[in-house]
């Protein structure tokens, strides 16, 4: 699968990395990778964990994963899928490559990598979380037998592997980088992006020594389309931070300039495609009713509580989140001003939002801005329903526990019963032609609406 390694800093341009030195256990370990002789093991199997899984499957590498969810063992086991882009095909031919699931973690002694994908959100405060992240490497650590390799993929802040990682898996005795090995490599998972997969995405990989970055290098080789090594596990660590804080800093400037630009009677949709014409020196980032996803909401905020532990500011990042995070409240203005034209309040109005997944055409609500607008709209007294083909239940979230409903239907009937319909998500199940022919008033966050002709709606952008 790979086409080779591409080597920053650490590693030789031979194929092995600096001061590697060899010992029996990496020569070992070694010799299994490259025979697909070796087990990998996998602690999370969410969207990070079972794409990973498949893809060693699909090479035919044996995986045990673990998960301490019952329900998702249990489906698995089945040969059932709870991801959407994971068909449940899919499970079943990797249950016909040695695919195995398990709630078991005393069976962590049987795989010769662990890979730990589990969550690593942020408190109430905004400060790292990383009792998942803790809670797999003492599970590891009960269980660590010499030979093993342990690879981080969880996002978070630059130090974490080497100060929080190790002392736990050390503290049995056992040598890092000659008794087993321990490396970082980020999830770059984009779910529903049917360009890119596990497989087809770059992968950086940043061991502890030469010895675990030697090993964690071969065995990703084995899966995806090209390895790039780099000198450190904090390099890697912080290469994922700055991916996510690029986008999120990018994305507050265009929810600004949506903000200035509205009160301009500019459109700020038409603005962005136009600049994007540019053949250089721009890239094109969209506006949006607030941001989503288990990592631009998050990972910026490790850097910011990781720089403050070094005496220094991100005010830049904590502008850009500032930003971000009031884009919400700004929707439901919006929403206010466009019933107040047709002189109702929110109190009393029936709206619902389409879409309650973080992003198009996927059934992950983590962190989506929809919860947030659901619970601001029923604060200030609206009846409030959604309506998301992917989502026919709104999951428990740990920020809204009591957001307990289920998608309605679509019809023409029940749009135009409602006072205002609030597109959350643009998913492309949407007809959106019909959607503004039965509707009465439309508050787009997407842009979704674009192209529609002699809508019946009156359509108010926000």
């Amino acid at each position: 699968m790979s086409e080779g390694i591409e080597h920053n800093a650490a590693p030789a341009r031979g194929g092995k990395p600096d001061g590697l030195t060899r010992s029996p256990r990496h020569d070992a370990l070694m010799e299994r990778i490259q025979a697909n002789d070796v087990r990998v093991g996998i602690i999370g199997l969410g969207y990070v964990g079972l794409p990973l899984a498949r893809a060693f499957g699909d090479r035919g590498i044996a995986v045990l994963g673990f998960d301490v969810d019952p329900a998702k063992v249990e489906k698995l086991q089945r040969g059932e899928s709870y991801i959407k882009h994971i068909p449940a095909e899919a499970i079943r031919a990797m249950r016909d490559t040695r695919f195995e699931a398990t709630t078991d973690f005393a069976r962590l002694d049987e795989p010769d990598v662990i890979i730990i994908c589990v969550p690593t959100p942020l408190t109430d405060a905004r400060d790292p979380d990383l009792t998942y992240v803790v809670n797999s490497a003492r599970a590891i650590a009960g269980r660590l037998r010499p030979g093993q390799l342990v690879i981080l993929e969880s996002t978070t802040y630059p130090g974490t592997t080497r100060d929080v990682v190790l002392p736990i898996l050390a503290a049995g005795g056992l040598r890092p980088g000659v008794d087993f090995f321990l490396a970082f490599s980020p999830e770059r998972e984009d779910p529903g992006n049917p360009q890119f997969s596990a497989p087809t995405i770059p992968k950086v990989v940043g061991g502890l020594d030469p010895a675990s970055l030697d090993l964690a290098a071969a065995l990703y080789g084995k899966v995806v389309v090209k390895v790039v090594p780099v000198s450190s596990p904090e390099v890697a660590e912080a290469c994922k931070i700055l991916e996510n804080t690029y986008r999120a800093i990018n994305i507050a400037l265009v929810n600004e300039l949506k903000v200035i630009y509205s009160r301009m009677g500019v459109d700020v949709w038409e603005v962005i495609e136009a600049a994007r014409t540019k053949p250089f020196g721009f890239q094109a980032f969209y506006p949006g009713p607030g941001l989503g996803g288990h990592c631009i909401p998050i990972d910026p905020f490790y850097l910011t509580w990781v720089a403050r532990k070094h005496g220094l500011s991100t005010r830049f990042i904590e502008l850009a989140g500032e930003i971000n995070t009031a884009m919400p409240a700004y929707v439901v203005d919006r929403v206010a001003d466009a019933l107040n034209d047709r002189c109702r309040s929110i109190r009393g109005s029936k709206i619902t939002l389409l879409g309650m997944a973080y992003k198009k055409d996927v059934d992950d609500p983590r962190e989506s801005p929809g919860f947030e607008l659901m619970e601001l709209l029923l604060h200030k007294g609206a009846e409030v329903d959604y309506n998301d083909p992917h989502i026919p239940t709104l999951p428990p979230m740990r920020h809204y526990p009591d957001l307990r409903m289920s998608s309605r239907e679509l019809t023409e009937d029940y749009l135009a019963s409602r006072d205002c319909v609030l597109v959350v998500t643009d998913h492309s199940a949407y007809d959106w032609a019909w959607i503004c022919h039965h509707a009465s008033l439309i508050v787009d966050t997407r842009n979704a609406t674009r192209g529609v002709q002699n809508p019946r709606a009156t359509i108010v952008r926000a």
